[in-house]
Parts: structure tokens; sequence; C-alpha cells
């Protein structure tokens, strides 16, 4: 059985994130969404609120599994008994990125591949944040997130104003 691992920050998931996940379901045998902690970045949820979501928006996809990790991308697929690494592009941008990081795992362990996927056209222009930004505003995300993520979006925008009033 082929597993992989699709790593990312998800703050928050989008529909660009689930169409991908969605996607690599069908590919492979499992899909493990690596929901890194990324504390450097600043993310507005936190890892727990992060993977709770996931979670939730995954949870009738029975060969995709959740996982919060901390740690190096390659030790945290070593881990998880996977070999290959499933990332998104949307943009040339993105690609110069991911290019980059992709050599660097595979100089690091060739035995782990990268995979790479696109997500459908009517989410290429969707990034997470886009979307904080957007939902910050006040404006109508739900075409950009699951309904859950909407939800929780709304609270966190609620919570950060109460912060920073």
């Amino acid at each position: 059985m082929l597993r992989c691992v699709y790593p990312g920050t998800f703050d928050p998931l989008t529909k660009g994130h689930e169409d991908l996940i969605r996607r690599a379901s069908k590919l492979f045998g499992e899909v493990v969404v690596g929901v890194a902690d990324s504390k450097r970045k600043g993310p507005w949820f936190s890892a727990d609120e992060r993977v709770a979501m996931t979670q939730a928006v995954c949870s009738e996809m029975p060969n995709v599994r959740v996982e919060r990790f901390s740690c190096l991308l390659l030790d945290f697929v070593k881990q998880q008994e996977a070999s290959i690494i499933m990332r998104g592009l949307r943009a040339m941008s993105d690609f110069e990125y991911e290019f980059q990081m992709a050599g660097m795992n595979r100089g690091m362990d060739p035995s782990v591949e990268i995979v790479f996927l696109t997500p459908s056209e009517k989410y290429l222009f969707i990034s997470a944040t886009i979307v904080r930004e957007v939902a910050f505003f006040g404006g109508d995300v739900t075409r950009f997130v699951h309904p859950v993520v909407a939800e929780a979006l709304k609270k966190k925008v609620e919570e950060r104003k109460r912060e920073n009033a």
C-alpha cells in the first residue's frame, strides 16, 4: 500500500487543500495529512485547532488520517512509514519554493519521492493567507472553506478583534 504524507500548516484548511486531499485519497492507499506546528509562522489557529478542523473536514474519507508534527518533515514521513511526500502547486511562485524543498529533501533522503498535484482550476487562487484576510475584514469565505472552517474563522476573527481592542 502506498502511503503519502501531505504536510502543511493549514491555517486554515481551504477548499484547495481539501480538493488535493480528496484527489490524493484516490491515488494512494493512505493519505496522512501532517499538520505542522509552525509556531514561527505565527498561525491564527493552534496546532490542535488546525488538526480538529482538518479531521472534521476529512471525516468521510476513510483512508485519510490527520496527524500533528513538530519535527523535520523527513523524520515525520519515516515515523508514518510513508515513502511519498505530496505537495500542492497553485502558481509558478509555489513551484520555485517547492522545487527547492523537493531538492533539499531528495538530497537528504533519496528514498522518499515527492509528488506534486495542482488543485482544480476553481481553487487555484485560494490561499489560507487571503482567506484569513477576507475573514478578518468581514468578507464571506464560505466559497473558499468548508462550513466547519468558516465557523471557526468567524469565532477566531471575533477573538482576535477583542484582543486588539
